[in-house]
């Protein structure tokens, strides 16, 4: 009977652990911040949607704050994950774009379209003159506590550069 109560605390403990793990939040390090609040957000664009010209790429803003855990965990996905980070720097040019109380970017975010009503993360894509072509709600991304790779790996495709060439969608006809 000790062995059977032994061994059902260990199970109990394990789970225990297993739980607070999975639970804890990614902390970041003043130096690996994400979003800066201090920053000049139009700025920002502007040098992003320059280099996207370039480099014939689309523009993708990630719009939350360092304060935001689902913000954090799809940076990490991204980041992480060999395909989704080639992808993503193969078609894209990312601006962080900060929302906290030092600084909500309101006029900016105005000028978007009012974005945040989706929650944070919210995600625009421009394109390399700097036209929004469209803002994704992140919850449709979602799998579990994080993010879904085939879905943001969709997400990714459906407004890279070469989804909206229409040489892509000329009839062979």
């Amino acid at each position: 009977m000790k062995k059977l109560v032994l061994i059902a605390s260990f199970i109990i403990i394990g789970y225990g652990v297993k739980a607070q793990t999975a639970a804890a939040p990614v902390k970041l390090t003043d130096t690996a911040k994400l979003y800066h609040p201090n920053a000049d957000a139009r700025a920002d664009i502007a040098n992003a949607v320059k280099k996207a010209a370039a480099e014939h790429k689309n523009v993708l803003l990630q719009i939350g704050g360092n304060w935001c855990i689902w913000c954090i965990r799809f940076n990490d996905l991204v980041i992480h994950d060999a395909d989704l980070n080639k992808y993503v720097r193969d078609n894209y040019v990312i601006v962080h774009v900060n929302y906290s109380k030092e600084n909500m970017n309101e006029k900016l975010l105005a000028d978007l379209g009012y974005p945040q009503r989706f929650g944070f993360p919210v995600f625009i894509v421009l394109d390399d003159k700097g036209n929004r072509l469209h803002t994704q709600n992140s919850s449709y991304l979602e799998e579990g506590k994080g993010h879904g790779k085939d879905k943001v790996m969709g997400f990714f495709h459906d407004w890279a550069p070469s989804a909206m060439d229409p040489k892509n969608y000329v009839s062979t006809k």
